[in-house]
């Protein structure tokens, strides 16, 4: 799939290091699923935030993303190399917002997330192989933490009801 990146590499560039989810998107197998590992443990941080100051940051996240994703793809010479899991980060946390608390949610949101981001169902797999660029790389996992976001939300209503 993606070329090897050396872990010197990573951690000796700070855009790399962000990019590659503090060293997550390093893991032999399956890197976006290490990074959302490490993006469930900033969440729990994170979900204390009261809502705008969350929303925030997800815009904030968002932007610096694009910039990040890009700029590190540019400098491997890789588009969207597997390793990038910035992204990652972004869509489980747009996936969480408002989600119910406790352990349950955190692991539903995670496989819904998950799920989301590796079937890419339409539009996504569409804005995956269309849009380019630091933008691309976040797009579609942005629209998969929307996706899961809005199943999440449901199957909280329905178990709340």
């Amino acid at each position: 799939m993606s070329e090897k990146i050396s872990s010197k590499i990573v951690f000796t560039n700070p855009i790399h290091f962000v990019a590659f989810g503090f060293g997550s998107g390093l893991s032999p197998k399956a890197p976006g699923t290490a990074g959302t590992v490490v993006a469930v443990i900033l969440y729990l941080l994170l979900s204390q935030l009261p809502l705008t100051a969350y929303v925030l940051m997800l815009l904030i996240t968002f932007v610096a993303g694009i910039y990040l994703c890009d700029r590190s793809s540019k400098l491997l010479g890789v588009h969207d190399h597997g390793g990038i899991v910035w992204d990652e980060f972004v869509g489980y946390w747009i996936a969480m917002l408002l989600a119910p608390t406790g352990w349950i949610w955190i692991i539903v949101g995670f496989i819904l997330f998950r799920l989301f981001d590796i079937l890419k169902p339409f539009p996504i797999n569409y804005l995956d192989k269309h849009v380019h660029g630091g933008l691309g790389i976040m797009l579609d996992d942005v629209l998969a933490g929307i996706f899961a976001l809005i199943c999440l939300q449901l199957i909280a209503f329905g178990v709340a009801s």
